[in-house]
């Protein structure tokens, strides 16, 4: 196999007939696999791939997570109803409604790299499949809340799994925990004012998509926002991609991760792109820190609650 074939095969990712292995470790699992593989219609198993293999693609350009197949899904899974509001929200101004394209459902998810070798990708899935939980449960959030400043309890004021869904709903149980956990004080004067939230809620609105659009999805767990007494900290799956820091993210430098995901967040979610994002959020509240934590593959946003 040349290593241009190699290359376009660890591409497509893992199947019922390929198989990647980090190291062969257990001769027995392995020797059960190609017996399996034998009594079908035979297979690949290519040794040597890990998540810093494909990391390394990824930042190259050649491959990217949100166009990976999954394995098992097929054009079924997809909410076509919904799937058509998001089609006619992009095509619309083109003066394009699926119901007018002529396509049929697996050629528009082919010509929008949603769906690739009769699988959909993981933009497809993320955006369009009400199961995605039964394929990728850590591509989600969890949230928990405590009166403390730390995680040394046993117990949480509040606490939610893995939301489970399309990623737009993903976004708005995320946001719906953060309200029901946040101070609420008087948005004016007098005794009747409106009730806002003690932080702006735009400011939240932005750290949640933001990491929901550029969360590393190479690494297999979830978006997590703690909520503690003295702050609340938005914990996103892998570091900054390449040359990008803590400083040049504040400046609006974006480096696309999931470039595919990107393009439909605009119809799905309050997303305006640009690498903005944190920018305006800074903008709107400036007691924000960043940490990009190399060694341990995460990146941290904190927002310092209020002093009462």
């Amino acid at each position: 196999m040349e290593a241009l074939e190699l290359l376009q095969l660890i591409q497509k990712g893992e199947s019922s007939f390929v198989q990647f292995k980090e190291r062969l470790s257990d001769a027995h699992k392995l020797s059960q696999e190609l017996v399996a593989f034998s009594n079908t219609k035979g297979g690949i198993i290519v040794v040597g791939v890990n998540e810093e293999i494909a990391r390394l693609l990824q930042s190259s350009k050649v491959m990217f997570a949100d166009e990976m197949p999954i394995p098992e899904t097929t054009a079924n899974d997809v909410n076509f109803e919904y799937y058509k509001i998001i089609f006619n929200k992009r095509f619309e101004p083109k003066g394009i409604t699926f119901d007018t394209s002529g396509l049929d459902l697996v050629t528009s998810l082919q010509n929008q790299q949603l769906y690739k070798d009769g699988k959909l990708t993981l933009t497809g899935l993320l955006v369009f499949c009400n199961n995605r939980h039964s394929f990728r449960p850590q591509f989600s959030i969890q949230c928990f809340s405590t009166n403390e400043t730390n995680l040394l309890g046993n117990t949480f004021a509040d606490n939610e799994p893995a939301f489970e869904g399309i990623i737009e709903k993903v976004y708005f149980q995320a946001l719906n925990f953060i309200d029901r956990n946040m101070k609420k004080i008087p948005s004016g004067n007098s005794f009747n004012s409106e009730l806002k939230w003690e932080i702006p809620k735009e400011v939240f609105e932005e750290i949640l998509v933001n990491a929901l659009v550029h969360r590393d999805y190479f690494v297999n767990t979830t978006i997590k926002v703690f909520m503690f007494s003295d702050r609340i900290e938005i914990i996103s799956p892998g570091k900054l991609p390449n040359s990008q820091t803590e400083e040049t993210i504040v400046h609006g430098v974006s480096i696309p991760r999931n470039p595919i995901l990107q393009s439909f967040s605009q119809y799905i979610l309050p997303y305006k792109g640009a690498g903005t994002g944190l920018m305006r959020a800074i903008a709107l509240y400036p007691d924000i820190t960043f940490k990009n934590d190399i060694e341990r593959e995460r990146f941290i946003v904190t927002i310092k609650r209020p002093i009462n």
